[in-house]
């Protein structure tokens, strides 16, 4: 954890924009994201990631697992167990917020992406569920995104529970090992198009 410095900290509203910019940078070359985007103008695709996961970090706020490093450099969004990844009536906003930023083209492929997360996503015992990990690509390479998702782990060890994600670039698979996560499967979230579901028992905890 040696390029986070300071504990992450509980993200606020003051820290959406910052938020929204490091995850929108990050996921712009995502191999699943840049699908959803496939056709579009590199700006228009940089403004509907800010848009959309700049309102997914605003609905998980009153949860109080959004965690930030000390400079915005990266940013995991975490919905607690029990818990749906967005509040319903934010949740009844998405569509028209997709059909809004992305436009015609990108629009329905965005949706799908969305829903079929929803779908594959695993019933299994009460976990904590990383829907977004971030590096500001400008800081990429210091350390900032694992040394924040460590320090989430020891917490989310302290409580005993496991913890979900989805990895939606093949390369980051290793460095989410290294952290203690193991792969559950390989989903086809699309035709052509997938990721790898691991999964996180709490340290000390039997395999």
């Amino acid at each position: 954890m040696g390029g986070v410095g300071p504990r992450p900290r509980v993200a606020t509203e003051a820290d959406l924009p910052a938020i929204a910019e490091a995850l929108s940078r990050a996921f712009e070359r995502d191999p699943v994201w840049g699908w959803g985007f496939e056709d579009a103008d590199p700006e228009r695709k940089r403004a509907a990631l800010r848009a959309i996961f700049g309102f997914c970090a605003e609905a998980a706020l009153g949860y109080g697992w959004v965690r930030i490093t000390a400079g915005a450099e990266a940013v995991a969004l975490w919905i607690p167990p029990g818990e749906e990844e967005m509040p319903p009536a934010a949740a009844e906003r998405v569509p028209e917020l997709i059909e809004e930023w992305c436009g015609p083209l990108s629009a329905p492929r965005v949706s799908a992406l969305m829903a079929a997360f929803e779908r594959t996503h695993p019933t299994g015992p009460p976990h904590f569920y990383l829907s977004l990990l971030a590096t500001h690509p400008d800081r990429a390479g210091h350390g900032f995104g694992m040394g924040l998702l460590a320090a989430c782990l020891e917490q989310i060890d302290c409580a005993g529970a496991p913890a979900y994600l989805e990895s939606s670039n093949p390369v980051n698979v290793r460095r989410y090992e290294r952290l203690g996560f193991r792969p559950l499967r390989e989903v086809e979230l699309v035709p052509g198009i997938g990721g790898t579901q691991m999964w996180r028992e709490p340290s000390g905890a039997a395999a």
